[in-house]
C-alpha cells in the first residue's frame, strides 16, 4: 500500500465520505454584525450610521467609499445600494454604563463577555448585543429595542419626541425576510422621490411663464423705460453747465460789487482785490518759488 516505515493507515484516511458542512458560530456572527463595520470590517466607532436595510457602518468608511471613484472600487452587496450620504442615517446611541471595554484587560488574560454590549435601549434597558431585536427611526436616528415600541405604543419618538410613521421604523441587522421588506420599502421611497422631482420642474416653468405674462401689460401701459431714462439723463446734462456758468457769473459780480461798493477803506482792505494787497515789482520776489519767510 506504500506505507513505508511501518505506518498503519486508519479507515477515514482510506475511505472518503461526504464532507461535513461547516457551521457558523452564532456568537461570532453576532459579534461581527453588532461590533464591526459592514463595509470596512473595523470596530464600530462614533459617528455610527445605518443604511435603509439596517446595516451598521462607520461614517468615515461610507464617505471614503463614496469619494473613491477608481476602477478598482469594490462594489459588494454591503454598500451597492448606497448612492449618496443621504441614504444613511446617523444613529443616536445610548451608552451602556456596565460596559468596560478593554480598560481592565491590559494583560490580555481577562475573559471577554460577549453578552455585554456597548449600547443599550434607553427605554427598556436591554443591551444591544444581538440577542434582542433593535430598530431606529429614519426621521431622527434614535435607537431603541423593538420591545419598547410594542410596550409603549406612540406616534412620537420615545427619546426626542419627533413624530414618525411605520415606514420610518427600520430593524437593525434583521433576518432575510426583514431585509426583503426593507428593500421593497427603499425602492418605493426612491421612486416617489424621483416622481416628486419631475413634478416640481413643470410647476417651476409655469410660474416663470406666468410672471412673464404679468410683466407684459404693465410695460405697455407705462411706456418704454429706456426712453424715459434717456430723457432724464439729457435733462440732467443740460442743467449741469447752466448751473456752473451761473456760479462763475455770480462770483465775478460779487468781486465787482465789493470793489465798486461805497464801503470804508478798512473793510475793502480785507479782500485781495484792494490796491493795498497788490505789491510792486520791487517788493515781489525775483524767484519763482518763495515762502512767506522771505518778506
Amino acid at each position: 500500500m506504500g506505507c513505508d516505515g511501518g505506518t498503519i493507515p486508519k479507515r477515514h484516511e482510506l475511505v472518503k465520505g461526504p464532507k461535513k458542512v461547516e457551521k457558523v458560530d452564532k456568537d461570532a456572527e453576532l459579534v461581527a454584525q453588532w461590533n464591526y463595520c459592514t463595509l470596512s470590517q473595523e470596530i464600530l466607532r462614533r459617528p455610527i450610521v445605518a443604511c435603509e436595510l439596517g446595516r451598521l457602518y462607520n461614517k468615515d468608511a461610507v464617505i471614503e467609499f463614496l469619494l473613491d471613484k477608481s476602477s478598482e472600487k469594490a462594489l459588494g452587496k454591503a454598500a451597492s445600494h448606497i448612492k449618496s450620504i443621504k441614504n444613511v442615517t446617523e444613529l443616536r446611541l445610548s451608552d451602556n454604563p456596565a460596559w468596560e471595554g478593554d480598560k481592565g484587560n491590559t494583560k490580555g488574560d481577562k475573559h471577554d463577555d460577549l453578552q455585554r454590549a456597548r449600547f443599550i435601549c434607553p427605554v427598556v434597558g436591554l443591551e444591544m448585543n444581538g440577542r434582542h431585536r433593535f430598530c431606529f427611526l429614519r426621521c431622527c436616528g434614535c435607537v431603541f429595542s423593538e420591545r419598547a415600541l410594542k410596550e409603549i405604543k406612540a406616534e412620537v419618538c420615545h427619546t426626542c419626541g419627533a413624530a414618525f410613521q411605520e415606514d420610518d421604523v427600520i430593524v437593525l441587522n434583521g433576518t432575510k425576510e426583514d431585509v426583503e421588506v426593507l428593500k421593497s420599502r427603499m425602492e418605493e421611497r426612491r421612486l416617489r422621490a424621483k416622481l416628486g422631482k419631475k413634478t416640481k420642474k413643470p410647476k417651476a416653468a409655469e410660474s416663470v411663464s406666468k410672471s412673464d405674462v404679468s410683466e407684459g401689460p404693465s410695460k405697455m401701459k407705462t411706456g418704454k423705460p429706456e426712453e424715459t431714462s434717456l430723457d432724464t439723463r439729457e435733462k440732467k446734462t443740460n442743467s449741469a453747465p447752466k448751473s456752473a456758468a451761473h456760479g462763475i457769473a455770480s462770483g465775478k459780480a460779487a468781486k465787482r460789487s465789493i470793489a465798486d461798493s461805497e464801503e470804508s477803506e478798512a473793510y475793502k482792505s480785507l479782500f485781495t482785490t484792494h490796491s493795498s494787497a497788490k505789491r510792486s515789482k520791487e517788493e515781489s520776489a525775483h524767484w519763482v518759488t518763495h515762502t512767506s519767510y522771505c518778506f
